[in-house]
């Protein structure tokens, strides 16, 4: 009976040294190993979590402070002049372009003469258009003409005539003052026009000292109305 209570002594004392002197709690409870450095979720992190890479210096581009020059109008041509100034001229006839025109300053006419303007063709009663500023200075019904008007521009130098209109527009009379672009009359085949051919016949007269309505040296308006060359 002695011998079995040693026995169970020294068994309670070993089983109490194997847990005091073995392997520790961690290992026999079966710890979880610690994250790697490096594993995707650490790297994830760590590209997020980095600042942002620096912003390279770049330099200032100088402003242009070059002037603009002006755009040119829808034709392609230099603005128009203001009122009152000689320049550019104004196309006339309604609705006509500048290349449907035809030089035809010097074309022969009968008893020899030469033609000294330009004929534009359009159908009967077609506005006729003021190509500047002025002043209606004569109307006048000529054999060769038909209606006709005579208008002087603000400088007094020079004398736009327009012939063989089938009427004047209403109100127009003499020393009226007109603008550019107004309607003054209308195309027809008055005086020595064929009627199968209405058109308007328009002359610059570059005006003497005395100022004569009727009389004056023709020069050719076809590249004035062209764009071409200012007065």
């Amino acid at each position: 009976m002695k011998t079995f209570r040693l026995l169970a002594v020294g068994l309670v004392i070993g089983v109490v040294g194997y847990w005091l002197l073995g392997p520790g709690p961690s290992a026999r409870l079966g710890a979880a190993e610690p994250a790697k450095v490096g594993s995707a979720t650490s790297s994830a992190r760590a590209a997020l979590d980095a600042p942002a890479p620096p912003t390279p210096a770049t330099t200032p581009v100088p402003a242009d402070t070059s002037a603009t020059p002006p755009a040119p109008d829808a034709g392609g041509l230099t603005p128009a002049p203001t009122s009152g100034a000689v320049g550019a001229l104004l196309l006339p006839v309604q609705g006509v372009g500048a290349d449907q025109l035809q030089d035809t300053f010097t074309d022969a006419r009968s008893e020899g003469r030469v033609h000294d303007a330009i004929d534009i063709l359009a159908p009967n009663g077609t506005p006729v258009l003021a190509v500047a500023d002025g002043t209606v200075e004569k109307l006048f019904d000529s054999v060769r003409g038909g209606l006709t008007v005579y208008q002087f521009e603000p400088s007094g130098r020079y004398c736009y005539y327009y012939a063989h209109l089938d009427r004047y527009a209403d109100g127009l009379a003499e020393k009226k003052t007109i603008k550019r672009g107004e309607v003054i009359g209308y195309v027809g085949s008055t005086g020595n026009a064929s009627p199968e051919a209405p058109h308007l016949h328009f002359e610059i007269h570059v005006l003497g000292p005395e100022k004569q309505w009727w009389k004056g040296e023709s020069i050719n308006p076809y590249p004035m109305l062209k764009g071409q060359q200012a007065l």
